[in-house]
């Protein structure tokens, strides 16, 4: 299962797990981009159920839930991708707005881990991966609602994982942190900022985080796991200076998360309705910054060959050992 298939990150996870062959129920609002979604899984071999959801509400992901295991049969995986998000000061965001990304992007992961758990628990088995992000442990201005969300979704999960700890639980749930990343959010998200948004560099594609998500789901045991070396950089560097980067982005949060392009007060936004519903309107996983985006990620390369690497290097020095005995012998 993943939420927000039809688009970004979401989008590039349903063609990652569907090169392998995997059956997959894709979940968004946008009719569209759940269509080309299906495409897309079908050519790369997978098979797909849409359900055109709203994670919004618990009744329609629980509803989809039951759809798809009805076609595919039990959920091994379930991915929280969907979000959504405003571009503006704090004082220039109503209460009502507020209240809609968190509602999606915060409550849309609790409500699809509830809808998870309820069939996982029940057969001690699975796995929920939740795609959080660098600003869930270093908020940035101009983004206090998605910050808010992503924080909130690593408090909510740590606390969830404890539990399935304490019941000595076969389901994993595990969170993969992402860095900046060339989706269409920059283009539909609700901006009231002079110019368009963009991804602070360095950007990678989504396709990095979809081969992030298909590994953490096939190794869940470790509560978090990093994407790309900014991500790392900047969760250490939270901790080690907070308020020096507090002052950091205070100077430069603003103008690195917009570009030249001046745009107009009444750009689309999808907060309320989406933007790939209507046929011909479907997005695709990227965005407008293919020309910046990095397709690879040696930190993300580490992490996969991370046991290789070690039974590699542990191999070379036992190898080393025995040559320097053998001359210290002769």
């Amino acid at each position: 299962m993943i939420t927000g298939a039809s688009a970004g990150i979401g989008r590039a996870a349903a063609r990652a797990f569907a090169a392998r062959g995997d059956r997959i129920g894709l979940l968004a609002r946008g009719r569209a981009g759940l269509d080309g979604a299906v495409q897309d899984v079908t050519a790369a071999g997978g098979k797909a159920l849409p359900v055109v959801t709203d994670v919004a509400d618990h009744q329609q992901l629980d509803f989809a839930a039951a759809q798809v295991e009805e076609a595919f049969g039990p959920i091994d995986v379930w991915v929280n991708v969907a979000f959504t998000s405003v571009f503006a000061p704090f004082t220039e965001i109503s209460a009502e707005e507020f209240r809609r990304v968190t509602e999606v992007s915060y409550l849309g992961f609790v409500h699809g881990t509830m809808a998870a758990l309820t069939r996982m628990r029940e057969r001690d088995a699975g796995t929920i991966v939740q795609v959080g992000s660098a600003l869930g442990a270093r908020a940035i201005p101009l983004q206090s609602a998605y910050c808010g969300a992503k924080h909130a979704i690593n408090g909510f999960t740590e606390s969830v994982r404890t539990e399935l700890l304490h019941e000595h639980s076969k389901v994993n749930i595990t969170v993969v942190q992402m860095p900046a990343l060339n989706t269409p959010q920059f283009s539909w998200v609700l901006s009231r900022l002079p110019r368009h948004p963009q991804p602070v560099a360095p950007i990678y594609q989504p396709e990095v985080a979809a081969r992030a998500i298909v590994y953490a789901a096939d190794h869940p045991r470790r509560k978090q796991r990093w994407v790309g070396a900014s991500t790392v950089a900047t969760i250490l560097g939270q901790r080690l200076m907070p308020a020096v980067l507090d002052r950091y982005l205070a100077k430069t949060g603003y103008a690195s998360q917009q570009t030249g392009d001046r745009v107009g007060p009444d750009r689309p936004a999808n907060l309320w309705e989406p933007l790939d519903d209507e046929p011909g309107d479907d997005h695709g996983a990227h965005g407008t910054f293919d020309d910046q985006a990095l397709g690879h990620s040696p930190q993300l390369w580490l992490t996969e060959h991370a046991r290789p690497l070690s039974v590699a290097a542990a191999g070379a020095a036992v190898a080393f050992g025995g040559a320097a005995l053998s001359r210290q012998i002769r």
